[in-house]
């Protein structure tokens, strides 16, 4: 796609902001969808070129995009099945390092702002933000500038300032840390994320040695002290 911006310094109307919309809620899709194309929101438009419900289908989806018309901007769930946005958002940038990424969940900044922006993201969006504040995350995000809200800016700064417990896990150790401090047990993670409770013991035992924690207990005071606590 032309980088936005081009046609108007041609000269030429504004083409559309070609969106992938990658969330596994139908009704959210429908309504961001609404909030983006509403012709209300002027110049240049954006338009929901493709959806997908799960990881799998966000990039096979871009994929499938990139080799039609293209695409300026793609719009992800953290929270996907089949792979989680954490895990399709290092493919997307290694596949199309040009091509943005905005990522989009009911997290608070401070649970994963700035290990989406590390992993090469544009921008992190809560869903309860302002209509016209997601339509102009978007449109900064084709203009390849990066969207950083003022919470997202605070995480950025707590992330660089200090190291917390959370900072030295895997992406897989820190799924099974958020979900132990959430209080689940170890067989509920494992249903959970489709992992033997084996396996989900083994990440336990790494994620207490690298945080220093003895129990679940201490794991969940230290979270809760380093703003980790959903």
């Amino acid at each position: 796609m032309a980088p936005q911006g081009q046609e108007a310094r041609e000269g030429l109307p504004p083409t559309p902001i070609r969106v992938l919309l990658g969330d596994d809620h139908r009704i959210v899709r429908e309504g961001i969808k609404q909030l983006l194309c509403d012709p209300a929101n002027g110049a240049p438009a954006i338009t929901v070129a493709a959806e997908a419900a799960t990881g799998p289908e966000v990039l096979s989806g871009t994929a499938a995009c990139q080799a039609g018309g293209g695409l300026d901007v793609v719009l992800l769930d953290i929270a996907l099945p089949g792979q989680d946005g954490l895990e399709v958002l290092p493919v997307l940038r290694r596949q199309w390092p040009d091509l943005p990424v905005l990522m989009l969940s009911t997290y608070p900044e401070r649970q994963y702002a700035a290990r989406c922006i590390k992993l090469g993201a544009a921008g992190y969006l809560n869903k309860s933000v302002d209509p016209d504040v997601m339509v102009e995350a978007v449109r900064q995000a084709a203009r390849g500038e990066v969207y950083v809200s003022p919470q997202t800016a605070t995480a950025l700064a707590m992330a660089i300032g200090r190291r917390h417990a959370g900072d030295a896990l895997s992406h897989r150790e820190h799924q099974v840390f958020r979900l132990l401090i959430e209080g689940h047990s170890v067989s509920e993670i494992g249903a959970q994320l489709g992992l033997a409770v084996n396996t989900i013991s083994t990440y336990r035992t790494r994620i207490l040695e690298k945080t220093g924690a003895r129990n679940d207990v201490e794991l969940a005071l230290s979270a809760e002290r380093h703003g980790q606590r959903l």
